[in-house]
């Protein structure tokens, strides 16, 4: 990767966005010796240039932005780091520094609540329960939303449609979730079908 690093005395902008959810996370600076570390150990550091040296970010909070991609921009001045961030990014606690609206990339952390729960089993969650019932009471349940979503829209008001909706979508997840499938995946599909 041949970046520019002289169009502006050594630095180049970073724009950090979140892999699976796209959102703009926030915007820092990298030297050379920047990159090359965040390169090695998949891990962003920026150079700072209120406090004129390296800084990995997370290092003080925990809240690391493990790297899953870089990308650089046509003139080769500006990276877009993609992230897996542990955490808020932003020093104020908010999830970005832009305050973004999170809430339409809700699905994608919810996808990630329902695979921690997978993981690492929490006694008493529904989740918990729906997975040791097993894949047919699992299916069953995406049936009933299903069926309960369309009564909703039919015959009762939007508050009633937007609960059973959610509902719908939430057992859904867990059905993919069961099946070893992710968003993404479905993403794709639909857009390879919308081509």
């Amino acid at each position: 990767m041949e970046i520019d690093f002289s169009k502006s005395g050594g630095l180049v902008p970073v724009i950090i966005q979140d892999e699976q959810t796209l959102e703009v996370l926030m915007l820092g600076y990298m030297n050379e010796e920047a990159l090359a570390i965040t390169t090695s150990n998949r891990k962003v550091t920026f150079f700072s240039r209120t406090k004129n040296r390296l800084w990995t970010k997370g290092e003080e909070s925990g809240n690391f932005l493990f790297v899953k991609s870089i990308r650089h921009d046509c003139d080769n001045d500006t990276l877009l780091i993609q992230v897996n961030p542990v955490g808020p990014t932003c020093h104020t606690g908010s999830r970005s520094c832009f305050n973004t609206d999170y809430n339409q990339n809700f699905l994608f952390q919810l996808e990630n609540i329902i695979a921690d729960r997978y993981e690492n089993p929490v006694e008493g969650s529904y989740i918990n329960k729906l997975r040791h019932k097993g894949l047919n009471k699992i299916a069953q349940k995406v049936g009933e939303e299903g069926v309960e979503t369309v009564i909703a829209a039919l015959a009762e008001t939007e508050h009633d449609l937007i609960n059973e909706a959610s509902d719908l979508v939430f057992h859904l997840m867990v059905l993919l979730r069961e099946k070893n499938l992710d968003l993404k995946t479905i993403a794709g599909n639909l857009e390879a079908r919308h081509r």
